[in-house]
């Protein structure tokens, strides 16, 4: 069995790697991007994840490869294979993740719901799509968004025309009506054993998830069956290895259309650090190694996850810890190591309860005290 994990980015995702890796008495390393990075607990080498030397280099000290975001550029995924690198999830599943066309076009060629779309060359392209669907449409980059960036809704091609510059196509998707955004996250391993976490809701502000909420209210039976049955086509028919989030629109209608896809331990299933028998870090890591999955029941009946965004404005955020702590003993808090920015994810709190209601309400309150204004 593999015994060293390589993670290629220094993020946060990495860094919540490191205690169930610790746990399981597994080695991690981690290429960050630079000194400082949220994983530098882990950190063993800085480089560019776009350099393939220092890439390599890497590879050599470590068992397997997988990552803390998806944006390693194709060519050099290529080269860890020919290297005879084991990688999870590998590139012919990642590029999918990192192209929102081709992501789209395989969907598509597997049946999945998802909104009406198309490629479009130029504004003109873009102007017929908007015609055909109400007026309005949502353009994305096919590469490089993420938190709402590279995504705008516009009445006339005009508007994205910039884009054009850095792209020959855009994706552009039918502004689809939705009730809520919906996540199912599900783990692979290798020889394609896999494992689901309950469907939970995400709440976006300004393209930012804020909150996630497990299991999602009010799901029917059926809603549950199909979220679940769609993130197994998808797992499968990508080859994915790892955790794979499948995020998703729920309709008036009832009907769930896939948004988008992330191919690594993933914002809406925070959650289940605290509120899962096995959370989707240790998931992950037992899957890329091929090992036999956790199970992913709830802990508890409801689970609650709001992000700290921004953070205490000059301050440190453990400055705050001490009245959260006292104020919610029973809400668990996760900081990212990242100085306080406005909007930016320097942390997340998890609540787990009985009741929905007080669940919710404790996670915000321990999330508000560290947005608050700088204590007299």
């Amino acid at each position: 069995m593999a015994q060293t994990i390589g993670v290629i980015g220094g993020g946060q995702l990495a860094r919540m790697m490191v205690p169930p890796a610790i746990e399981l008495g597994l080695e991690i390393k981690v290429l960050g991007e630079a000194e400082g990075s949220s994983a530098r607990p882990a950190v063993t080498q800085v480089g560019d994840y776009r350099d393939r030397e220092a890439v390599l280099e890497f590879a050599k000290t470590v068992d397997v490869i997988t990552f803390d975001h998806e944006h390693v550029p194709p060519d050099i995924l290529n080269k860890l294979i020919a290297a005879g690198h084991t990688v999870h999830p590998g590139p012919g599943a990642l590029r999918f993740a990192q192209d929102k066309l081709d992501m789209r076009r395989r969907l598509t060629e597997l049946g999945a719901p998802i909104p009406e779309w198309t490629s479009a060359a130029s504004v003109e392209d873009v102007d017929a799509f908007i015609r055909e669907h109400g007026g309005e449409a949502v353009v994305k980059t096919p590469r490089g968004g993420y938190d709402g960036k590279g995504v705008r809704v516009v009445r006339e091609g005009a508007e994205a025309a910039d884009w054009f510059t850095d792209f020959p196509e855009l994706l552009v998707e039918e502004k689809v009506p939705f009730t809520r955004e919906l996540a199912q996250l599900i783990a692979r391993r290798p020889s394609g054993a896999s494992a689901q976490w309950t469907l939970a809701e995400t709440v976006q502000v300004r393209g930012v998830c804020a909150e996630v909420i497990a299991p999602a209210p009010g799901a029917s039976a059926e809603t549950i069956d199909r979220a679940a049955e769609i993130a197994r086509l998808i797992a499968e028919g990508l080859e994915v290895t790892g955790v794979l989030a499948v995020e998703m629109f729920e309709t008036a209608d009832g009907r769930l259309l896939v948004n988008e896809l992330a191919m690594r331990p993933h914002n809406s299933g925070h959650w289940t650090q605290e509120g899962a028998l096995t959370s989707q870090f240790e998931q992950h890591l037992r899957a890329v190694l091929d090992l036999p999955l956790g199970d992913p029941s709830m802990v508890a009946p409801h689970a609650v996850m709001v992000n700290i965004l921004g953070g205490p404005q000059g301050e440190d955020v453990t400055t705050r810890f001490p009245e959260a702590m006292r104020e919610q003993p029973a809400v668990k808090i996760h900081t990212y190591g990242k100085s306080a920015r406005p909007g930016r994810k320097v942390g997340h709190v998890n609540a787990i309860g009985q009741e929905l209601e007080s669940t919710v309400v404790a996670a915000r309150a321990a999330a508000a005290i560290f947005e608050s204004e700088a204590l007299a």
